[in-house]
């Protein structure tokens, strides 16, 4: 859900460029000065690809042509739960019932001298 703003900006000053594969739009301005996406649904940041996120940071000129093979070892896009009921919330947390094992004695705290 893009602004207000950036639409009207988008539509008077943007020229599409692309699409990735989670529908995501790419432009840029048509003097060539700026880049943005305007997301599908939420913005989410890790929502961009690899190849679009170098194109939107200028590490190259080149527009992603499509998605480049997926290699064995990628997985597909999970996004940032972070602030959601599927966070990672790691032994200990209080909102993990913020239990966590005793002490083992192997600690010993830094003294100033």
């Amino acid at each position: 859900m893009a602004t207000i703003g950036t639409r009207l900006m988008t539509w008077w000053k943007g020229e599409l460029v692309g699409q990735d594969q989670f529908g995501n739009r790419y432009y840029r301005e048509k003097a060539g000065l700026r880049r943005w996406v305007l997301y599908r649904g939420m913005p989410e940041a890790s929502k961009v690809p690899p190849e679009w996120h170098a194109w939107l940071h200028r590490t190259t000129d080149a527009v992603p042509a499509g998605r480049a093979a997926a290699k064995p070892w990628e997985k597909e896009h999970v996004p940032n739960l972070s602030g959601t009921a599927g966070a990672y919330r790691p032994p200990g947390s209080l909102l993990q019932g913020g239990r966590r094992p005793h002490a083992t004695g192997d600690y010993e705290a830094w003294r100033p001298d």
